[in-house]
């Protein structure tokens, strides 16, 4: 699409990484299976183990769902698009995977501050820990996170569903997202500015803060000051054509390989976890063996 003209675009053009397709496909499929395989095991370990049913596997489980859905909104389509060679896609479908993307995204920011305080409340409280962090609790720290950031959403993906669009309608990313999506916009950006700010504090500043107060183990909270700062960086600072090529790299890394690194984080060097493992394979391999005993 071409001109200068004001004109109503129903397709974008995801330009995204399209350089060795075939490669860049093997290693994404790769990367996408690992992150569900890895949150997976920690869904099914910390369900089926009484052991791990406690406050904190129950935020590392709602953690691990979010990370599946989350990262299954863009890789999907991404490989599908490095497959078959088709970058568009229609206004309804970058809308809509605008809107999951925010809306998981921010409620992924108040559930790494739900675990925050959960650890707080688990080293600096640990005589009323149980009673503080009760079922009702945690369940309601977990919706209210998804409460949270739905309206917020929904006025962002309004304001940006409004707005005309000239020029090119090719976007220099590899899934719809607000700043490359802006550029493509002909008009008085002030609202959508306003928004992406006032939920940059919000989703970002505000939680930021809690897991900076709140947290003892520097190696976890680097996990998740990584996951801030390249969303600030992505959405507050200046938007130039250099800083575009920047922020495509950086919602690779938050978007893919935070996902991946998360199970790792959590669950490596877990003691629980890898005892839960090992009863959950023993279990399974002593059913085999019963079950070939009563056959023969």
């Amino acid at each position: 699409i071409k001109g200068t003209e004001t004109l109503t675009v129903n397709v974008f053009v995801l330009l995204g990484y399209h350089k060795y397709p075939g490669l860049l496909f093997s290693a994404f499929l790769a990367i996408y299976l690992t992150i569900l395989l890895g949150n997976s095991l920690i869904v099914l370990v910390t369900t089926m183990d009484p052991a791990l049913h406690t406050p904190m596997y129950f935020f590392l489980r709602s953690l691990s769902v979010l990370e599946m859905c989350y990262t299954s909104v863009t890789l999907p389509k991404m490989m599908a698009s490095l497959a078959t060679g088709d970058r568009s896609i229609s206004l309804t479908a970058c809308a809509s995977q605008m809107f999951i993307m925010l809306f998981l995204g921010g409620a992924e920011c108040f559930l790494l501050a739900a675990m925050a305080y959960d650890r707080y409340l688990a080293i600096c409280l640990p005589l009323s820990y149980m009673t503080i962090m009760n079922q009702r609790m945690r369940v309601g720290l977990v919706v209210g996170s998804f409460i949270i950031s739905f309206p917020m959403q929904l006025v962002q993906i309004g304001l940006i569903s409004s707005l005309p669009f000239c020029g090119s309608n090719e976007m220099d990313h590899f899934f719809c997202d607000i700043p490359p999506i802006l550029n493509l916009a002909c008009a008085n950006l002030y609202a959508n500015e306003l928004a992406i700010y006032f939920e940059d504090t919000t989703f970002v500043l505000v939680p930021f803060v809690l897991i900076l107060s709140s947290y003892v183990y520097i190696t976890r909270a680097i996990l998740h000051i990584l996951f801030y700062g390249s969303a600030l960086f992505t959405y507050v600072l200046p938007k130039t054509p250099d800083f575009m090529k920047i922020d495509k790299l950086l919602s690779l890394f938050y978007t893919i390989i935070i996902p991946l690194c998360n199970p790792l984080i959590y669950t490596l060097r877990n003691k629980e976890v890898k005892a839960a493992l090992k009863r959950l394979f023993n279990n399974k391999r002593a059913l085999d063996v019963s079950m070939v005993e009563t056959i023969s």
